[in-house]
């Protein structure tokens, strides 16, 4: 499915020589358990041309992290998230369609119980 998350159940089935009924289920676990969290697209980065794109820097209160990156994953206007060594404890991609949206995502993300601080640049361009 990382090479090709399009596959279908029958396709899989025919690569893994297993049956479609073990594929299935097989995913229905990987979807419980929480190892496959969705399902999405892979957009080029223009296609949403009116789009705000930003990053955001938060800090975290001691060893809260695990929890709160849980939370910000339920966040679809977050499209990356990523960890560091760094002042900040967490930086996430925020991607909306109006400042509106933009605004409303700030406003859940320092709502989030054991975010500190936070720090969002909005991108202007990108080369």
């Amino acid at each position: 499915m990382r090479k090709d998350g399009r596959a279908s159940i029958s396709k899989l089935s025919e690569i893994l020589h297993v049956s479609r009924d073990t594929i299935q289920n097989r995913l229905d676990r990987l979807l419980s358990s929480g190892a496959i969290l969705g399902f999405t697209i892979r957009a080029h980065e223009n296609v949403e041309e009116g789009a705000i794109r930003a990053i955001m820097m938060i800090e975290v209160v001691g060893k809260s992290t695990s929890q709160i990156i849980e939370k910000l994953r339920g966040i679809p206007e977050l499209f990356k998230l990523h960890t560091t060594n760094g002042a900040w404890d967490l930086i996430a991609e925020i991607q909306t369609l109006s400042l509106s949206e933009f605004d409303q995502v700030l406003r859940v993300v320092r709502m989030i119980s054991g975010v500190l601080n936070s720090e969002t640049s909005i991108l202007l361009s990108s080369t």
